[in-house]
Parts: C-alpha cells; sequence; structure tokens
C-alpha cells in the first residue's frame, strides 16, 4: 500500500493507529469508522465534529489506498425528546403530543418537502456533506430495528440482562455512594429513559417487579416509549410490557416483533460489535466517567466485539457562543456556514485542530480575517514556503482520495468581495464593474470568475451584518462639512483627488490614501512604517475619518481603497468637493 507523505498531523497519526488496529481485528476487510448522528432538531456544526473527525481519518486511509467504510448512523428510532424552540413549522401545541413516539413517526415541521420530522432534518445534512466532499454509508436505525436486522443482538441481550446490569450496576453504586456529577451535561441520548416510569437514572434499561431489561417497547396503541417490560421467558421469548401513558399492554414474541429498541448504553456497543468499527470518537458527553463510551467499552465485550479507539472531540463555538445544543432552534448548522463560506474554508476549520482542541467559527467580522489567514496559507503551499502541518492541513481541506473540490477560479480578498456586494447591493454589473478595476493588468472577464467565493461573501453581507451596518454611499456632498473643513484637510482631500486617475486599482488607491498623510507631514508616499513618527498614524486615522464621513456619513466602513472604486471617480470626485 502507499504511504501518506503527511505525517506531521494529528489525521495521519489516527491513521496509522486505525490501519494497524484494524489488520489486527479483521485482516483484509474494509476499514470501519463510524459516526451516530440524532435527527432529532437541527443538526449543528458542533455535530459536524462528530462526522469530519472520522472523515478525515478515512479518507487519509483511502489516499494510501485502503478500502474503508465511513458509517454514519441515523439515530432516527430514538424517542421524540421535547419540542424544540425556534423552529418555523413547529408549535408546542401541535408537536407536545408526539414526546415519546420515535423520531420517524412525528410529523415534519409544517411546509416541510420530507415525510416525518427525522428525514426533515436529516436532509440539510445530507446536503451539507455533499458540498464539502464527505463520502459515506448512511443507515437508518428505525429501518434496521423495525426490520428486524438486530433481531439477534436484541434476543442475546435480553438473555444476557443479567450480566449487562452487572456492568451498570458498577456506576449506579457509584453514585449511590456519593460520587460528583460530571459537570458537562449529560448526552440526550442518555436522558432517554429518564423521563418514562420505571426508567434508571440515565438511560441504562427499564426497572420493574421482574427485574432488569435492556429492551424498551414502543407502545403498540400510542407509538410512545412510557412503557415497562413487565415479563420475559427468555426460552419462548414471550415478552410483556404495559404502556404507563395510556394503559395499553400486550405479550409479544421478541423473536417476531421488531416495534422497540436497546437503551442507548447498550444499542451503541452492539452497534460497535455487529458493525465492526474500529474508530469512532466521541463528544465530552460520552466520554465522562460512568457514561455512554465508558460503559459501553465493557458492554462490547457481551457481543462479541471490541471498543473503537475513540478520541474525545471538544466542543465547536459560534463567535463566543457557548456550546451548541441542538434541541434549540437557531444554531447554525453546517448549511447556514456553507452559505457565508467555501467547503475548504470549513473542513479547514476542523482539520488544522487536533480533536481535543475546541475552535469557533465566525459568523462575524471575524470570516474576513479567517479568509486573510487562509489565502496566506493558499500562497505559502503554493511557493513552497509552508510549515508540514499545514501543508497537511491545507491539503485535507481542498481535497478528498476522490479529487479537488471546486474552487473559486479567481479567489479575491473576502473582504473586498463583502464590501463590494455591501456597496452594490445586489447589482451584478456594478460589482463586475468594481471587480474588473481591482487588477487593471488582469481585469475580471465575468462575475463567474470569483464565484462561488463572491457569493459567500454577498450572503454573509446580506444575512449577518446588521442593517444599520451596511454601507450607504451619499447622494449629494456634505456642504457643510465641506465648507467647516480647515486648510490642512482641504489639502489632504486636494492630494488625493490629484493623484485618483494615476492610481485607479486596489494596490494604486491603497498606497495613495496611505501616503496623503505621509506626504503632508513632508515624507515620501513610500516611507514605511519605521522610517515615520507615531504621529502619521493618527494623522492616517484622522483623514480616513473624514473621507467615511464624506462618501458614507459615518466614522468607519469597508476598506477605503474598495470603497473608492466601487463609488467610481467620478461620484467620488463630487463627494469629495471638486
Amino acid at each position: 500500500m502507499a504511504q501518506s507523505t503527511e505525517t506531521t498531523d494529528w489525521v495521519s497519526r489516527f491513521a496509522d493507529e486505525v490501519i494497524e488496529e484494524s489488520e489486527r481485528r479483521a485482516p483484509g476487510k474494509p476499514v470501519v469508522v463510524a459516526s451516530g448522528l440524532s435527527p432529532s432538531g437541527p443538526i449543528h456544526l458542533g455535530n459536524l465534529r462528530e462526522v469530519m473527525t472520522p472523515h478525515l481519518v478515512a479518507d487519509e486511509i483511502r489516499r494510501r489506498g485502503y478500502q474503508v467504510r465511513h458509517l454514519i448512523s441515523w439515530d432516527d428510532y430514538d424517542r421524540y425528546r421535547k419540542v424544540p424552540q425556534g423552529i418555523a413549522g413547529v408549535s408546542e401545541e401541535t408537536h407536545l403530543q408526539h414526546i415519546g413516539k420515535p423520531l420517524t413517526s412525528v410529523p415534519a415541521p409544517q411546509g416541510s418537502a420530507y415525510p416525518n420530522w427525522a428525514e426533515h432534518f436529516k436532509a440539510a445534512m445530507v446536503e451539507a456533506l455533499a458540498e464539502l466532499g464527505v463520502e459515506f454509508d448512511g443507515i437508518s436505525q428505525t429501518a434496521q430495528y423495525t426490520s428486524g436486522v438486530y433481531r439477534e443482538q436484541v434476543l442475546h441481550a435480553m438473555k444476557h440482562r443479567g450480566d449487562i446490569d452487572a456492568v451498570l450496576a458498577q456506576y449506579r453504586t457509584k453514585q449511590k455512594a456519593g460520587a460528583k456529577k460530571s459537570q458537562k451535561p449529560v448526552d440526550e441520548a442518555e436522558l432517554e429513559a429518564a423521563e418514562g416510569s420505571g426508567a434508571a437514572s440515565e438511560d441504562d434499561g427499564s426497572f420493574g417487579s421482574a427485574g432488569y431489561f435492556p429492551y424498551k417497547p414502543y407502545c403498540g396503541n400510542c407509538e410512545k416509549d412510557l412503557t415497562t417490560v413487565t415479563s420475559y421467558v427468555d426460552d419462548t421469548t414471550e415478552l410483556s410490557y404495559t404502556c404507563n401513558e395510556c394503559g395499553f399492554s400486550e405479550t409479544v414474541r421478541l423473536n417476531e416483533f421488531n416495534r422497540g429498541k436497546l437503551v442507548w448504553k447498550v444499542d451503541w456497543p452492539m452497534r460497535w460489535a455487529y458493525e465492526g468499527v474500529v474508530f469512532e470518537p466521541s463528544g465530552v458527553d460520552h466520554s465522562s466517567p460512568g457514561s455512554s463510551f465508558q460503559v459501553g467499552g465493557q458492554i462490547v465485550g457481551i457481543f462479541g466485539g471490541k471498543q473503537p479507539i475513540g478520541p474525545m472531540y471538544a466542543f465547536v463555538g459560534i463567535s463566543g457562543m457557548a456550546k451548541m445544543s441542538s434541541s434549540r432552534g437557531g444554531v447554525p448548522t453546517p448549511g447556514d456556514a456553507l452559505k457565508i463560506m467555501e467547503p475548504q474554508i470549513l473542513r479547514w476549520l476542523y482539520a488544522r485542530r487536533r480533536p481535543n482542541q475546541s475552535f469557533k467559527i465566525a459568523f462575524d467580522q471575524e470570516i474576513q480575517r479567517l479568509y486573510d489567514e487562509w489565502d496566506k496559507l493558499d500562497g505559502k503551499v503554493a511557493d513552497g514556503s509552508a510549515l508540514p502541518a499545514d501543508i497537511a492541513a491545507h491539503s485535507r481541506a481542498v481535497r478528498t482520495a476522490g479529487g479537488e473540490l471546486p474552487r473559486t477560479v479567481r479567489p479575491l480578498p473576502y473582504r473586498t468581495l463583502a464590501s463590494v456586494a455591501d456597496i452594490t447591493a445586489g447589482h451584478q454589473d456594478q460589482a463586475l464593474r468594481i471587480l474588473s478595476e481591482l487588477d487593471p493588468e488582469n481585469p475580471l472577464g465575468a462575475l463567474d470568475e470569483a464565484r462561488p467565493r463572491y457569493d459567500k461573501a454577498e450572503a454573509w453581507i446580506n444575512t449577518q451584518v446588521p442593517a444599520d451596518q451596511r454601507t450607504i454611499v451619499r447622494d449629494e456632498p456634505d456642504a457643510e462639512l465641506l465648507k467647516s473643513l480647515d486648510e490642512a484637510s482641504q489639502q489632504s482631500l486636494r492630494l488625493l483627488l490629484d493623484g485618483l486617475a494615476e492610481h485607479w486599482s486596489l494596490d494604486g488607491l491603497t498606497h495613495l490614501v496611505y501616503g496623503v498623510p505621509k506626504v503632508q507631514a513632508g515624507f515620501s508616499a513610500d516611507a514605511t512604517p519605521k522610517e515615520l513618527p507615531a504621529e502619521i498614524k493618527t494623522a492616517q486615522r484622522t483623514f480616513f475619518a473624514l473621507l467615511y464621513h464624506l462618501l458614507v456619513g459615518r466614522d468607519t466602513g469597508p476598506r477605503l481603497p474598495t470603497l473608492l472604486l466601487a463609488v467610481g471617480q467620478e461620484r467620488v470626485r463630487s463627494l469629495l468637493g471638486e
């Protein structure tokens, strides 16, 4: 097999470990990595780390010539726990009655094109993953359970319920003894059974007069999981249960019954064994002492399997926001991020940080700095001056084992594109005029050359920048301000106007607007900061503020060279009093 040359980053190190472990467990078979996502609401950017971590490792393994399966297990047979707030087409009144049903049995938000709640939220994630170049095999847990795929595993768990209970009891005892609770919130899946009568303190299983059971039927009448198993006979697999919600009860044969599922702490390790998973990360919610990943490491042996290599991944923040929760509406999703940034940038954010390092995704002005950083790295990679780890992260961002991701032909600075989109307010002809003047020696021939980056920047302006921060160029000169200017201010405007025609390009205007205060102070326009007194910076700020007031009526605005190009020479001359 071909060996990767990218040996300096976390992805390569995990790939080495996973390949070695896979050969030990299942020699000659495809390497299996896994992710699990619950479509209980919007699948947000924190959830994306659950996918991107194994995706990047799987992709590195594919680059080395190995066969890999990246499983995404859609936990769509989980119970509907609560009505999320802030989701269009969803009211507490209409959806409260469905709490306790499988997610695939809950109606989709009003107006949705999808048949149920789970499919509605799954679809947006599938679309985003396609744009990100993530190759995966999706597995619906509703389909797995209701078609009887896991029947033998369910029967095995019921037969060995005493062994499972013994593992779980170790942690229940510790809690009763006064062990400190984790300060991290328990994952929602682990709370599943706690809301139903007869459930354990976490999602351990059902307790009743007949003992412990790791299986929970959905009621044959109301479809909810608020049920208690009252008896089970191993030889015949006859199971009796009562619904604590509607009072319905029945006796079924579990060897032919498909309307229920193993509780979370048993379900997860069962799947590890069934699929032969070698690598699956987990969030800190799952990784704290006594939680599902740790307990699963003991229960998986009951199913004849081994616990996967499972790094803990840290939280993803949004411009300083606290930990995201998919139970609330309004949290940014991968689709939201991809509206304002190219897939390469989003991939890079997850690739350049180790899983246990938290990071933030910017939806505010910081996105401009992020793009500057990316473009600088792009240049370093191109000229061979980038560090090995940065080259590796860049490579994982721009391509997968299947090939390069589509990219912008002319990747102009994001902040420039955003300013142009802001000033032109959707007028594409105007935008093309301005962008074609950025570099007169190599003018942009069509707006499509700047896409999709231009579209992302325009979407950022339209969706993330408050209306009162948008740029509106003056219709008429500010005669009163122009009349009040002292001689030095008037001279600075004259120097600028005299140089406009000669410097009419992005670089030229940058040189001009920074040079005017230098020339006024008796220095060369080419003088470097080291050659200038500190007062020059103050003079530049004063000059810039004057230009902003005369052009847009505010102290600040888009970068002045871009703003001047956008306004156009004739209008600039008029607004500056010529």
